[in-house]
């Protein structure tokens, strides 16, 4: 049975993973090998920080631009091209699914790739031959309407797919510019929401009604607003962990970007698949 491969990772600042920008040392060669142990898939889903509508809105063109979402930055990176192609029909099925759970949704045939997508998509895929669409948040960043479009799209799972949750585990921008004078600086509040943050999506005993219970409230998270200011970059997330139905995750990514500890997360729905059909409640199961 083919299977999605779901991600929540840090997409860095800007184009600044493709800058050759010391702050991402440990972020570049870990985007550049994610992929390396998994079969090609057949398109990609990200769901971006960087795009918000009143509703779930999907690209749907066949040949999307990119869009240069950052400022001050050199001509170059103004320059950078990956030319995806996009994939009217999943953008369709998609618009399908969430009709079907009663999320209204609409499809955007204009609309490009922004920085969240293209940045870590450069390096994880360089070809830019796999057809790609972005999801994009919802501009109330309500934590379970996240939770509810990730559910409603989790049948995508049982298929040969990437689903990416680009964002940042930590998103302070007064913090990364704290860190880019004082290098070395520690940041022991960033460190307590990682904690957290880590112990939700991974902790096996807690299970999904606690982990749900956890991520819609996750203001209340040890120094939760010191992370996330805002939570842009964290939702995300949610999208990915309800796609996996609130089953466990593991970490694949702890290391500083910017100065700041950030996660990266992979849930895998083999793994849930055999319980639930041990249990008698998976998607094979009448």
């Amino acid at each position: 049975m083919s299977s999605a491969r779901i991600f929540y990772i840090p997409h860095g600042g800007g184009p600044m993973p493709l800058m050759g920008h010391p702050g991402h040392t440990a972020l570049v060669p870990f985007l550049q090998n994610l992929l390396s142990p998994f079969p090609k898939p057949e398109a990609i889903i990200v769901i971006s920080a960087h795009w918000e509508r009143d509703i779930p809105t999907i690209t749907a063109g066949e040949r999307p631009g990119l869009i240069y979402d950052y400022f001050g930055f050199p001509k170059e990176t103004y320059e950078i091209q990956y030319p995806a192609p996009g994939a009217p029909d999943l953008a369709g099925r998609i618009h399908d699914l969430l009709s079907g759970a009663r999320i209204k949704s609409k499809l955007d045939p204009d609309r490009g790739y922004d920085h969240g997508v293209f940045v870590p998509l450069t390096l994880m895929a360089p070809p830019a031959d796999i057809p790609c669409i972005q999801i994009s948040l919802t501009a109330d960043l309500a934590p379970s309407a996240h939770l509810n479009l990730g559910a409603a799209l989790s049948p995508l799972c049982r298929e040969n797919l990437l689903i990416l949750g680009s964002g940042f585990s930590f998103h302070n921008m007064e913090g990364f510019v704290r860190s880019s004078r004082e290098p070395v600086r520690k940041d022991p509040l960033n460190r307590e929401f990682q904690d957290w943050l880590e112990e939700t999506c991974t902790d096996p005993g807690l299970g999904p009604e606690e982990v749900r219970r956890r991520l819609v409230g996750w203001e209340w998270a040890p120094q939760a607003r010191h992370c996330h200011p805002r939570e842009e970059h964290l939702l995300p997330l949610h999208v990915c962990a309800g796609m996996a139905e609130l089953s466990p995750a593991r970490t694949v990514f702890r290391e500083r970007v910017m100065g700041r500890t950030a996660l990266a997360f992979q849930w895998e729905p083999d793994l849930l698949w055999e319980s639930t059909r041990a249990a008698g409640t998976g998607p094979d199961q009448k």
